[in-house]
Order: structure tokens, then C-alpha cells, then sequence
């Protein structure tokens, strides 16, 4: 096991420009020979050859969330645009975003606390936007900002996105992709909740 810098990585994958010829396909080839040996790329392209040769790091303990899918309580599956339209809407000078899963209503709410004061998205259990809503008991939870940021990414490029959240309001957001082949990905991404929030400031 080992780790190198990511920046380094794509900055080799990419060597050959981002543009792609009409019937010209770029192969690669990776190689590790053990500890202490550097990860070899080999980039073939009409032809030509190029070797990248990148160091190699100790790799850190890997967070594991323990998000066990017999644990979680409440899922809802949005399409979505309907997701990016709220955080478009929510105050993103909020520290935190709160969310609200209900088997009652709001059923799904979003929730900023920033400078304009407060904001609230709330999304029908059938909403033409809710694919699947499955909720048992209600559950509010907030999360950092700065740590929702990230994924916002993945938000931008997918067509759905699961929210699950666990016993412990531990949250996942997995984005469905689909790239331009039709193929399909997921990414996902954990969160732990800032804090938990009672009932009297719901």
C-alpha cells in the first residue's frame, strides 16, 4: 500500500493533452515493483511512448466511517438538479447545513443558518423530484459547511444522488454519473454530523 500526489498523478495522465483524435486511443500501463520503488506509468499514444516515474509516499491510516447499510434509518433519492437548485437557493454563508428526514412532514428539509438569516428547502415525499423515500423516524442533523463543499463537485457532474443517514447521524451521498459512453458510476461521499440538533430548535 502506498499513496502519491494526486496533482502529480492527473498532471502525467493528461500529458498528452486533453483533446482526443478521431480514432487515436491513449493506453497506459502501471507498474510498482515494492517498497520504496517509485509508480510507473507507461502512456502510449499513436506510437510514442512515455514513461512518468512518480515517488511514492507512506500512506496515512485511512478514515473508516463504518456506514453499514443495516444501520441506516432514513434514504431518500432526489434527482438531481432539484439538489443543485436548493444549494443555489441556501445561504452558503451558513456554517453548517442542516438536514431534516421525516417520516412526517417536512419529510425532507434543508436548512442554512447564515448572514441573511435563515433559509429552508423542503421536498414532498411525492415530489416529482423524490425517486424513493423511505423513512422511519425523524431524524435532524447538521454537518460543516466546509465539509459538504467538496462534493458539490460530484453534485454538478451526476443525474441522482442517495442521502442515507445512520443511527448515529453519520450522512452518505452518493452521486450516480453517467459519462458520455452511457456507462454509469458512483461516488460517494461520508460526513459526520457537527452536532445533533433537539427538537426545540427544529
Amino acid at each position: 500500500m502506498f499513496r502519491v500526489n494526486l496533482a502529480v498523478l492527473l498532471d502525467c495522465l493528461t500529458i498528452f493533452g486533453g483533446s482526443a483524435v478521431p480514432g487515436v486511443t491513449t493506453a497506459l500501463k502501471m507498474c510498482y515493483n515494492g517498497y520504496g520503488y517509485p509508480l510507473t506509468l507507461f502512456l502510449e499514444e499513436g506510437g510514442v511512448v512515455t514513461v512518468c516515474k512518480i515517488n511514492t509516499q507512506e500512506p496515512e491510516e485511512t478514515l473508516d466511517f463504518d456506514f453499514c447499510s443495516t444501520n441506516v434509518i432514513n434514504k431518500v433519492i432526489l434527482q438531481s438538479d432539484s439538489l443543485r437548485e436548493a444549494f443555489s437557493e441556501l445561504d452558503m454563508t451558513s456554517e453548517v447545513l442542516q438536514i431534516t428526514m421525516s417520516p412526517d412532514k417536512p419529510y425532507f428539509r434543508l436548512s442554512t443558518f447564515g448572514n441573511s438569516g435563515s433559509a429552508h428547502c423542503d421536498y414532498p415525499k411525492d415530489s416529482d423530484m423524490m425517486e424513493v423515500f423511505q423513512c422511519t423516524q425523524t431524524q435532524t442533523n447538521r454537518y460543516k459547511m466546509s465539509l459538504l463543499k467538496p462534493s458539490t463537485k460530484a453534485l454538478s457532474l451526476s443525474c441522482k444522488v442517495s442521502i442515507r443517514t445512520d443511527s448515529r447521524g453519520f450522512l452518505s451521498l452518493q452521486y450516480m454519473v453517467r459519462n458520455d459512453d452511457g456507462q454509469i458510476c458512483f461516488i460517494e461521499y461520508f460526513c459526520c454530523p457537527d452536532e445533533e440538533v433537539g427538537e426545540q430548535e427544529q
